[in-house]
């Protein structure tokens, strides 16, 4: 027998509850310098307890190119990704209007 999804009631091949999650979320994507002047890219806002974060890094990770973490609420990206993380998150399946990219 089908597993049920506890939230949403519906097995968990058709449970819709990671992307209703993902239209609700208001992402920030900043760049931060760190030490020796390397510069990473912060993703904030994304609710770890709705999506999984070490799985959506890993392929961020994947698609950048990059090294990253998974960490405290927040997805670091090692370098610059500003003009094409939008364009990736809204694939993923969030919500345009939701991410801002400072």
């Amino acid at each position: 027998m089908a597993e049920v999804c506890p939230d949403c009631g519906l097995p968990k091949e058709l449970c819709v509850c990671e992307s209703i999650a993902k239209e609700s979320q208001k992402i920030t994507v900043k760049t931060v310098k760190k030490a020796f002047g390397k510069i990473n890219t912060v993703i904030r806002g994304i609710d770890e307890k709705e999506i999984d974060l070490k799985d959506l890094a890993k392929t961020l990770k994947t698609k950048f190119a990059c090294g990253g973490t998974a960490k405290d609420g927040k997805i670091e990206l090692q370098g610059d990704h500003r003009k094409d993380i939008k364009e990736r998150l809204v694939q993923y399946g969030f919500a345009p209007e939701a991410i801002e990219v400072k």
